[in-house]
Parts: structure tokens; C-alpha cells; sequence
């Protein structure tokens, strides 16, 4: 019975799958946090940029947010996660999310925040 070693990697895994899991899965969550952080980036900048260079294309703030919307790397959120203002440094666009982990956690969501400011 002692040298008997079937069922043993049924075993190994049954102890190592949880925290194996749970790994890939935090790397999966993270990545998505990543990701979205650097799209609010990017939205912030390219939407100050527009501001200050394409008059056109971004004549008023809330013409601005939507830009920034749209520029927010594959991410749907809505404008009003985007403000502008104008200040000494020129262009000012910045965004607020609050970036919620996977429902079923139920931790408290983190709120992502950018600033970009493009001199006029």
C-alpha cells in the first residue's frame, strides 16, 4: 500500500490548481486595470493636443470630451468621465474612472485618474 502512488498527480494538481488559478486570474485583472489606465492616458492627451491644434475637429469642452472619449484606446466610456478646462499651461483634460475588479470579489472599486495638458 506504502509504494501504491496512483492518483498522486490528481493530488498535486487538486492542491496547486486553486493558487495556480488565482494567479492567472490576478495577472488577467491587472492587465485590464493597465489597460485602462493607459487609455484614459492616451484619451487625455490626444483630446488636450486636439484642443490646442485642431480647432475644428474640437471647438468647445464638450466637443473636447467626446473626442477623448472616442480616443480611449478601445474602452467605451462615457464623456462625462472627462473634463477641460483652460490654465496657465495651456489645455487642460482630465479623466475619473472608477475601475471596478470582477463582480463576483466584491471589493471596493479603484479610482484610475489622468491629467494631460497641452500649452496653447
Amino acid at each position: 500500500m506504502w509504494r501504491d502512488n496512483r492518483g498522486a498527480s490528481a493530488l498535486e494538481f487538486a492542491l496547486t490548481a486553486p493558487v495556480f488559478f488565482l494567479f492567472i486570474f490576478g495577472i488577467v485583472e491587472f492587465g485590464l486595470l493597465f489597460w485602462t489606465q493607459l487609455g484614459l492616458q492616451h484619451g487625455t492627451e490626444m483630446a488636450a493636443r486636439c484642443a490646442t491644434v485642431n480647432s475644428t475637429l474640437c471647438p468647445s469642452g464638450s466637443a473636447i470630451t467626446n473626442y477623448a472619449a472616442q480616443q480611449a484606446y478601445g474602452l467605451t466610456l462615457p464623456a462625462q468621465t472627462f473634463s477641460y478646462s483652460t490654465s496657465a499651461c495651456g489645455n487642460i483634460v482630465s479623466a475619473s474612472y472608477s475601475f471596478q475588479f470582477a463582480q463576483f470579489l466584491n471589493l471596493s472599486p479603484v479610482t484610475l485618474t489622468a491629467r494631460a495638458c497641452f500649452p496653447s
